[in-house]
Order: C-alpha cells, then sequence, then structure tokens
C-alpha cells in the first residue's frame, strides 16, 4: 500500500484528496521509488485545476527524489538503495512510493541532498531550456524575467548572471525585491508601484530588453510585449495570471514570440539528460536556492493555496 494525493474532480486546492492505494510490483522497464520529497510546480496547478489533462489515474506532481526499492524484469544500472531524481511525465508524483520508467530516473549525485534536488529539477531543466536553447542571449545582452522572487525567477536570476546578462527582475514587494538581488539580479522593479515598460525603459536607456521571460501571463504578458526592445523575444512560459490574452499580428511587429513547454522538451530523452548534467553542474559551482517552503504529503492543498496566493518564495516540496 502506499499513500496518493489525487484530483477528484477539477477545481479548487480542495480537490485535492488523500487515499491509500496499492501499488503492484515494477514492471517490465519501470523502478519502484520510495519517495522522500516532491517538488510543487505551477504545472501541479494546471493539472488540478483540469486546464492540462492528468493520466487516468489523477494524480498530479512532476518531480520528485527518492530511493529505489526493487526494480523490474530488464532494468539496468539501477539497484535497490540509489538515490534517484527524476521530473517530467508520467504525472503522479503526489505519493509515498510509485514505479516509474527507468529511462525517465536519474541518479542524484552525493552532493545534491533530498531537499536541494527536489522542488528545483524542473526549474533547472526549465532553466536550461529558456537560456541555453530558447533565448540564446550573448554576454552583455538583457533579460527581464516577470516574477523574480518565484522558484523559476530565482533559478533564472543566477544562472543569466552567469551567461554574463544584465538581468532585470518584478516582484511585488520590497522584500521580495532583496531575496531576487541576492539572487543574480541587477535590478528589480515593483511592478505593484511602478509602471514595469517605463522602468524597463529607464534602465535599458530607452531601448527595452534583448528578451522577457514571463510566467504569469494575463494582464502582464500584455506589458511584457512593450518591454522589449524592436526584434527581440517575449517567451511566455506560464499563466499564473490569466489565460493570454488575444493577439494580432501587429502586436508582434517587430518581435518573437514563443510558448515553450520543458514538459514536451524532457520528452527527449538526449536533451533530459543534457540539461539535468548542466543542472548538477550549476548546482556545484555554487548556484544557491532559498530554503523555501515544506508541507507534509498531506497537506497538498495548502501548498497549492499558498502557491497561487504568491505566499512562497523559492521552492516548494512536499515532505512524504
Amino acid at each position: 500500500m502506499t499513500r496518493q494525493v489525487t484530483v477528484t474532480a477539477p477545481g479548487g486546492a480542495d480537490m485535492l484528496t488523500m487515499q491509500e492505494a496499492t501499488l503492484p510490483d515494477p514492471a517490465a522497464g519501470e523502478v519502484r521509488i520510495r519517495q522522500t520529497m516532491i517538488g510543487v510546480n505551477y504545472v501541479d496547478v494546471y493539472h488540478r485545476t483540469g486546464l492540462y489533462p492528468l493520466p487516468e489515474a489523477q494524480i498530479p506532481g512532476v518531480e520528485a527524489v527518492g530511493v529505489i526499492e526493487a526494480v523490474g524484469p530488464d532494468v539496468t544500472g539501477f539497484a535497490a538503495g540509489d538515490r534517484v531524481i527524476y521530473a517530467g511525465a508520467p504525472a503522479g508524483a503526489y505519493a509515498a512510493a510509485r514505479n516509474m520508467p527507468a529511462t525517465r530516473v536519474l541518479a542524484l549525485p552525493d552532493g545534491i541532498d533530498d531537499a536541494t534536488g527536489a522542488g528545483s529539477f524542473l526549474r533547472g531543466l526549465t532553466a536550461y531550456m529558456l537560456l541555453e536553447r530558447v533565448c540564446r542571449l550573448a554576454p552583455g545582452q538583457s533579460v527581464l524575467i516577470q516574477a523574480a522572487a518565484g522558484g523559476l525567477g530565482l533559478v533564472l536570476g543566477q544562472w543569466a548572471r552567469r551567461r554574463g546578462l544584465a538581468t532585470i527582475g518584478t516582484v511585488s514587494t520590497a522584500q521580495k525585491a532583496e531575496v531576487a538581488r541576492a539572487h543574480g539580479f541587477d535590478h528589480t522593479i515593483l511592478y505593484r508601484e511602478q509602471d514595469v515598460a517605463e522602468a524597463t525603459r529607464d534602465l535599458t536607456g530607452g531601448t527595452g530588453v534583448d528578451a522577457v521571460i514571463d510566467g504569469i501571463g494575463g494582464e502582464t504578458f500584455s506589458r511584457s510585449l512593450t518591454c522589449v526592445k524592436p526584434f527581440g523575444t517575449v517567451v511566455s512560459v506560464g499563466t499564473a495570471g490569466g489565460a493570454l490574452p488575444p493577439l494580432s499580428l501587429d502586436m508582434l511587429a517587430n518581435k518573437a514570440l514563443t510558448r515553450p513547454s520543458i514538459l514536451a522538451a524532457a520528452n527527449d530523452t538526449g536533451f533530459y539528460r543534457e540539461a539535468a548534467a548542466a543542472w548538477f553542474a550549476m548546482l556545484a559551482d555554487g548556484l544557491t536556492l532559498t530554503e523555501g517552503h515544506s508541507y507534509p504529503l498531506g497537506d497538498a492543498a495548502k501548498a497549492h493555496r499558498d502557491l497561487e496566493a504568491g505566499r512562497t518564495v523559492g521552492p516548494v516540496r512536499l515532505i512524504t
């Protein structure tokens, strides 16, 4: 038996409920993982609300850290007792134990503890995708990152700094501005008090930034379009603030727009392993994470409420 958090019906956080379930032996090509910590990401909210469909079991969660308990037939390279990490499809991480395809599982380096791995891995893969594959900015170029004090924002700020980029981040409070500046941001904009587009132009000599990374969507996305310089790139990676507004081609004149998906990118095994190696190297090089927020597995609903309300800074984890 294992404990699982399921979505009883698409909707609010109260749709997350704990249940007991029988876990079969791992099938061919699978490993069974006793999960110690589970990462909570905004994609889990999208799965819970029904924006993105879940597999039949209706268990959210796309990343975790744990220890292998058993291996299925034909599995090589793993044994019981190995510390492992994974991110991406198939969803179903909100569980004390689960079976996973061995091809999705990676050895967790000895220098990375469970708390560091959980809640940061998918964000690390996403940062690699955005800054190394999508934006491809050169040292000296500039990037505006919306929600700079969020889990992804704090990773992006440090990664961008290591690439020699000029970094601007939007935050809601002065306290979050301090956190963002401590994690690689050259400048912060208090979006509740300042006009983001005007402040961005002031910080860039009137030109705007070379790229905007927007994980908020909604009205924020419209403002993002006004912050990028001619022939710059706007990257939409989430809709935490609402669906994207209707767009006309005229709004994209002399601008590039892309909506990359890390879950789609991670389905490519080569990319997945390359991005993971880059993330582990960043951690070994001293990239830091805030302590973040940890909740018991049974408090997944509270974790979702806090994440959606903007009450979290850095990684969010469930502890089994």
